[in-house]
């Protein structure tokens, strides 16, 4: 049973919020998009609001990608978003960042530096070993309890999320909490169950549809997006030459003969696209996969009419959909019609599970709603899905125990 923050007796107390910001950044600096931070407002002011003493972690970007940047910016929305000052340190755990955590007064709140800056960050350990890293040695003696909001961070076993709760009392903040109640729960949502498989990560796609077809989780998987396109080819449709060489340009040929090893174990629950659309003269043309290959040059960039309607009939009689991956190239006016039509088609099911990352920037794109959930997590969401665990929703779950009144 994971303590939430029903448990925390929160007035006097320092915690330490670890949430997932990680947010597209502009090129000049600052935040393209809030998303993130905004799914975090409802924690973080509830601990303010109870006479928390806040430190903030969070990580953004990955070393030597064009997002790895400090928390400045981040500090500086949180700050608007909450309506309080929100103060900034370039530190995580030197003295720098102890002092700045020990001189918070009870309702103020300051955001540590990006927690990927060191590089036992980028690494995972067991949670026993996590806690003897310098992040964890530095910083845990100035708090008295973890929080873990990162949902969407939880599939990873790495310092700020499995070595502090193994230190100090864990609890879950509410994006964490709801997150739980509803994808933890998936064998008990309604049946038929589909999965609607897209977008471009074929290797997590493949491990998740294995996964849920072995499990008995899932009634269909509809595939969709690259997805879509290497079980066409397992099946022996000719995509040609643009769309095979993306494939193979990306690492996926192998997962060519794993759909297929798919096809050969669940093929009546697998469905793949009927139909493709290009670009042909600038504008969107469908081909129907008995008159593949396409022109020299054209890539499968969407679903067409006859794979949507196909797609519709079986949402239709669903009682839960699961949507993973977009169905195309959905930021091209030409090919957002595949998952404009997929998702909004999925809305009029009784349940309805986003399942974060790339899908719910596409909703946001879209502006498709009504949803019965929508994830913040993509990896972490996968894994829920499919009911293994996360490292650290285990780390909270063993950690020491303080409650209420304690």
């Amino acid at each position: 049973m994971i303590a939430t923050l029903d448990d925390l007796d929160v007035s006097g107390t320092t915690v330490g919020v670890r949430v997932d910001v990680n947010s597209p950044i502009g090129d000049d600096g600052s935040l393209a998009d809030d998303a993130r931070l905004r799914a975090h407002v409802d924690t973080l002011s509830e601990l303010l609001e109870r006479g928390g003493r806040v430190a903030v972690l969070a990580h953004q970007g990955r070393p030597g990608g064009d997002d790895f940047s400090c928390l400045e910016p981040h500090a500086a929305r949180l700050s608007d978003l909450l309506g309080r000052p929100v103060d900034y340190v370039d530190a995580t755990f030197s003295s720098a960042a102890r002092d700045a955590v020990s001189s918070l007064e009870d309702g103020e709140c300051v955001v540590l530096e990006n927690t990927r800056f060191y590089s036992e960050e980028y690494m995972e350990f067991e949670p026993d070993r996590a806690a003897r890293t310098h992040l964890v040695e530095g910083l845990a003696p100035v708090l008295d309890a973890y929080v873990n909001d990162a949902f969407a961070a939880a599939h990873r076993s790495q310092p700020s999320l499995v070595g502090f709760p193994t230190v100090l009392p864990g609890y879950a903040g509410r994006v964490m909490e709801a997150e739980l109640d509803v994808l933890g729960n998936i064998e008990e949502t309604p049946e038929p169950r589909v999965y609607v498989l897209g977008g471009a990560k074929v290797p997590d796609s493949i491990d998740v549809a294995w996964s849920i077809l072995e499990k008995g989780l899932a009634d269909h998987v509809l595939t969709a997006g690259v997805v879509g396109n290497v079980f066409l080819i397992a099946d022996g449709v000719d995509l040609g030459d643009a769309s095979s060489d993306f494939i193979y340009d990306q690492g996926y040929w192998d997962e060519i003969d794993r759909a297929a090893d798919l096809l050969d174990a669940y093929g009546e629950q697998i469905a793949f696209p009927r139909d493709v659309a290009v670009a042909r003269d600038g504008e969107r043309h469908e081909i129907g996969v008995n008159a593949l290959p396409p022109r020299e040059g054209e890539a499968a960039m969407d679903v067409g009419d006859s794979t949507l309607t196909y797609y519709r009939r079986i949402l239709e009689d669903a009682g839960t959909v699961i949507l993973n991956g977009p169905a195309g190239v959905y930021e091209d006016d030409n090919f957002e019609k595949g998952t404009r039509q997929l998702y909004r088609a999925a809305t009029d099911v009784e349940v309805s599970i986003v399942g974060g990352g790339d899908t719910a920037s596409a909703l946001r794109h879209l502006g498709v709603e009504g949803f019965t959930h929508v994830s913040t997590g993509g990896g972490a969401a996968l894994k829920m899905l499919t009911a293994e665990p996360l490292p650290a929703v285990t780390a909270l779950e063993n950690g020491p125990r303080r409650t209420a009144g304690d």
